[in-house]
């Protein structure tokens, strides 16, 4: 009998990306983000997990926050989730002077965080419990209308 070790999946933002709304202003922005999120299943058996948010936040200031529905993602696959952000600079970083240097530069830093909790079970015998963390930096090209740089631990 083959010992399996329970390995943690990994869940990222993957580049993939499109915009609906894409309005910035020397020092708001109000966006539309469609973005692809990937938990990658390195396990020999499903990984079920629950409800999540996944939020967004400009230099600790959180700008936007989209709901990761439950889902599997089966065994040695990468599971693709799509989800709609809404990105709105809040009236607390109007007079930002960092926000508006950030804009006028055309490179926007954003960070990402997210937890999901859920169970793998392998083989249909053994089940154990598994949390993953996400915790991503990126930057939105403002003239390309796109992630760059995404770096996820």
């Amino acid at each position: 009998m083959t010992v399996m070790k329970f390995r943690t999946p990994k869940f990222r933002v993957r580049p993939a990306t499109s915009f609906d709304t894409f309005d910035v202003q020397p020092s708001s922005f109000n966006l539309r983000m469609n973005t692809q999120l990937g938990v990658k299943n390195t396990n020999f058996g499903p990984y079920k997990y629950s409800n999540s948010t996944i939020y967004f936040s400009y230099k600790g200031t959180q700008v936007g926050s989209a709901m990761i529905p439950k889902s599997k993602a089966n065994f040695r696959r990468t599971k693709k989730v799509n989800v709609a952000v809404d990105l709105i600079a809040p009236t607390n970083l109007a007079n930002n002077s960092e926000l508006a240097s950030d804009i006028s530069s055309g490179i926007l830093p954003l960070t990402s965080t997210s937890r999901l909790t859920g169970k793998i079970e392998i083989m249909f015998i053994f089940k154990k419990k598994r949390s993953v963390n996400m915790n991503c930096t990126m930057d939105l090209n403002i003239l390309a209308k796109q992630l760059q740089n995404i770096k996820c631990k």
